[in-house]
């Protein structure tokens, strides 16, 4: 399987919910330009208001990995990238009601976001986190996911 999988995930607290911090916050891109490199691999990038959201990128060849904690599920559907976005079970609100897989033919690409709230942690205070995985069937350029995805799947929920 051929895909080239970009994470991108935006982390903040109460403090980065009003402005001027979430003006800040809501600059934070949905994308980066790739690495030169062949397909399979996975380009992860976090951002926390701990360090004004500076990026901090790793790169791993191969596809992500499998099972309920991986964040995505791919398969091979007669030449199609079934994609399909695991939500994790500790983030909220629930997702009762989930957009179906998205299948991509190879050269294109999707855009799936979704945005969690967390429970705290000792203190009590909450945590957000958008996550906006960034895929494509087969090699792409650099600056592919900077463009406007023909695929675009949202799961952006309101967050209290």
């Amino acid at each position: 399987m051929e895909a080239v999988v970009q994470w991108v995930r935006t982390s903040w607290s109460i403090r980065s919910r009003g402005e001027p911090a979430a003006a800040r916050r809501n600059t934070a891109p949905v994308a980066f330009p790739l690495p030169l490199r062949q397909p399979p691999f996975v380009h992860d990038i976090l951002m926390d208001e701990r360090d004004d959201f500076q990026p901090h990128m790793t790169i791993r060849d191969g596809l992500p990995d499998a099972g309920p904690g991986s964040g995505v599920l791919l398969r091979d559907e007669r030449g199609l990238l079934r994609v399909h976005l695991a939500v994790t079970p500790f983030g909220m609100p629930r997702r009762w009601r989930r957009p179906p897989a998205v299948r991509l033919a190879r050269g294109d690409w999707l855009r799936w976001q979704i945005n969690y709230r967390f429970a705290g942690q000792g203190d009590g205070e909450w945590t957000y986190r958008l996550d906006t995985l960034n895929i494509a069937h087969g090699a792409a350029s650099a600056d592919l996911f900077l463009g406007t995805p023909a695929r675009h799947v949202s799961e952006l929920a309101a967050l209290r």
